[in-house]
């Protein structure tokens, strides 16, 4: 076995609000914005035939034992850079386009912020006299509510699930020190602090499991592969927040994708397994200081920096004997750089990351304004701090500032919102979104349904992530005038 090449995506649920609606309704304001969106899109069924989200990655409970959320993609819309915008339960979610390394993943991620942006102004007019939506890129509404941001990572089927129970979990609990997004106070009866570094790790509640919104678990164990199963899983991470700063979310994704490849080539030595890893992870958020030692399973203590400092010599060693793409050499002088930093003083970071920058903002305000960490006024400023409105967002406010690094320029994100990926079956989705959209009745992630007229549908199979790419289908697409000339042509054995 070896590793196979790291196709990342990621989902986002955002947060929803209406300002001056006492009868707000977040599954009605959800599906307003999605509905309004302007920008290239194909309003399609999302086709749940090929889902089986029931389906546990250890090897029991019951095929497709969880029906999936129908209601929840009665409202979808495919984008024509190849994601997927819908309503699921009473959120917006974003789930981008498969990328081909970190650093697309990050871009396609941060066009996400964009699309919900302009959905909340284009769903404006609907809206009675008074009233406008709010939407922030967060994971929890101070309520008890939290609500994900998820990664998805291309992983070779041959791998024993085991291995990523047993190498992988430390490494997603301690990693926390450069993937929050900073919060006020704590939630599901977890100790009080002021502050703490993530916004969902008090939500965390088992080891391993298949749930996603209760029992939260570190490793997630569904088994919907999205592509060949007998070839591929595809690994769902669920312990994350939702991160603003680019230069973050590239740590994040990448240095993730660097140990999943270490995993499947034998090349992380140790387990490095916590004595509890449930209460190390709101704890690694609790410590603001990075100095809380963890205790092991194999006795002796780490804190999260030495652990990840660990994780990052490996996968430097890792990558200086493997043929990597070009972005993880800047992942690994990212990810080194940003725990050297946190070593020193945590503050370092705010430049990058998004819960120091947070802090360090709400620190300045309780300075200026004799503020308690419990000042209504703080809890607005925490929260305005994820507004993707770019003319109220505090994020926006702090990297237009020059407070916070910037990976892309604008015009390369605004290109990302409605142009895919090249180099994975997403430019297939989003270029058919763009010419034959008309002719898409249903999608999912590995298929396209077409209606060109005939007596039956057809389906077209994308159960290959990295094909459908645009040096496989460019030619075909622009030779094929509408859908019927590309079914005829995919018949006849074009790729």
């Amino acid at each position: 076995m070896s590793a196979i090449h790291k196709v990342i995506g990621t989902e986002t649920e955002f947060g929803i609000s209406m300002r001056n609606a006492p009868d707000f309704n977040p599954v009605l304001a959800s599906s307003i914005v999605v509905n309004s969106y302007a920008g290239l899109r194909a309003k399609i069924q999302w086709s749940h035939e090929e889902e089986s989200p029931g389906r546990d990655a250890r090897g029991f409970g019951p095929e497709g034992g969880m029906m999936p959320d129908i209601d929840g993609g009665l409202v979808n819309v495919v984008l024509g850079n190849g994601a997927r915008f819908y309503v699921d339960h009473a959120h917006p979610e974003y789930s981008a386009p498969e990328a081909y390394d970190p650093l697309e993943a990050t871009l396609y991620d941060k066009a996400g912020e964009v699309v919900l942006a302009r959905a909340a102004t284009e769903a404006q007019p609907l809206l009675e006299d008074g009233q406008s939506l709010v939407i922030h890129k967060n994971n929890s509404d101070g309520k008890g509510n939290s609500y994900g941001s998820h990664e998805n990572f291309l992983i070779n089927r041959e791998l024993p699930f085991s291995d990523i129970v047993d190498f992988f979990t430390t490494f997603l609990v301690t990693r926390q020190v450069y993937t929050g997004s900073g919060k006020l106070g704590a939630e599901n009866g977890r100790a009080a602090v002021p502050f703490q570094i993530t916004q969902r790790a008090d939500f965390f509640e088992e080891e391993v499991g298949l749930e996603t919104t209760l029992k939260r678990p570190i490793i997630n164990t569904r088994d919907e592969p999205h592509g060949d199963p007998s070839k591929y899983r595809r690994l769902h991470v669920i312990i994350g927040d939702a991160n603003m700063s680019e230069v973050q979310n590239l740590i994040k994704l990448g240095s993730a994708a660097l140990i999943l490849m270490a995993i499947e080539d034998g090349a992380i030595p140790d387990s490095l397994r916590l004595a509890k890893p449930v209460d190390a992870t709101w704890q690694v958020s609790h410590d603001l200081d990075l100095n809380l030692p963890l205790e092991l399973a194999e006795g002796g203590t780490a804190t999260a920096l030495e652990l990840q400092g660990r994780y990052l010599e490996w996968a430097k060693k890792y990558a200086e004997n493997t043929d990597l793409p070009g972005p993880y050499e800047q992942v690994l002088e990212e990810w080194e750089a940003v725990l050297a930093d946190l070593e020193k003083d945590p503050l370092l970071t705010a430049d990058r990351l998004d819960w120091a920058a947070k802090y360090r903002l709400l620190r300045e305000y309780q300075d200026r304004d004799g503020l308690d960490w419990d000042s209504p006024k703080l809890k607005l400023l925490a929260l305005q701090y994820h507004d993707v409105n770019p003319a109220k967002g505090l994020f926006y406010k702090l990297q237009s500032a020059g407070r916070i690094r910037r990976l892309f320029t604008p015009s390369e994100v605004d290109a990302a919102v409605s142009e895919p990926p090249h180099r994975t079956r997403a430019y297939f989705r989003g270029k058919s979104v763009r010419k034959y959209g008309d002719a898409l009745v249903a999608a999912n992630w590995d298929s396209l349904v077409f209606d060109s007229g005939e007596e039956t549908l057809k389906r077209v199979p994308m159960m290959e992530p990295l094909r459908g790419t645009r040096e496989l289908v460019a030619e075909l697409l622009d030779r094929s005038e509408d859908a019927a000339a590309l079914l005829r042509a995919l018949g006849e054995g074009d790729e």
